[in-house]
């Protein structure tokens, strides 16, 4: 694969993760209320949807989304309940970036990596618009005279290099406004916005019309 058919798909690669997501509303979260370490595992949660979502892309199910009704619906309905969950869970409390205050100042008590990673890369793979995003991408840009799979890997590995680094420097914008945003009358307006995002997030995902060739 020639440079010049790697800086064409990071370009349009660039333009897929900076635009506003569940994948950046989560990390913007994380950076605000546990701070970059907290990032760092959601981050490597969601480029691990994202592999298996582009090795979906690869494997046909993009193409099966496409033609089957019935399974893209379902995949559709599941990502937008789980979405739907983020979000009422944060307008009732039980996600919060709310502050904790001890006698040595302010503490956030994270979640485990474990916690952190599973909750983005179930957001991720319950998505399936980045399979239908990954299907109509590759095939501009791999040559099928060449072997496929070194294909695959360069490209994969380009969009999860740039959708990490942009995660986390979305969520390095937040951490550095955290002292402000954590405020116990600003946090709670904070969870209330995260949560009707998350929420909008679910019926956009709902609205998704699948694409018929």
């Amino acid at each position: 694969m020639n440079p010049e058919t790697i800086l064409a798909f990071s370009a349009v690669a660039i333009i897929a993760v900076l635009s506003p997501g569940p994948a950046i509303l989560l990390a913007l979260r994380n950076g605000i209320a546990f701070g970059m370490r907290a990032v760092v595992w959601s981050s490597l949660g969601n480029v691990s949807g994202l592999f298996c979502l582009s090795s979906a892309a690869m494997l046909g199910l993009g193409l099966l989304l496409k033609s089957s009704a019935v399974l893209f619906g379902l995949v559709k309905l599941f990502g937008a309940m789980y979405l739907f969950y983020m979000g009422v869970r944060h307008l009732l409390g039980r996600t919060s970036v709310m502050t904790v205050q001890t006698g040595e100042g302010i503490n956030v008590a994270a979640p485990k990596p474990h916690q952190l990673f599973r909750e983005a890369l179930l957001i991720a793979v319950t998505n399936p618009k980045p399979i239908l995003f990954f299907t109509a991408l590759f095939p501009q840009f791999i040559s099928t005279s060449a072997p496929l799979l070194p294909q695959f890997f360069i490209l994969t590995g380009v969009f999860m290099t740039l959708s990490f680094s942009a995660l986390l420097g979305y969520a390095m914008v937040a951490a550095r406004a955290r002292a402000l945003l954590l405020r116990p009358l600003f946090a709670r307006w904070v969870d209330r916005v995260v949560g009707m995002v998350f929420i909008s997030f679910a019926a956009a995902l709902l609205a998704l019309r699948r694409q018929v060739a």
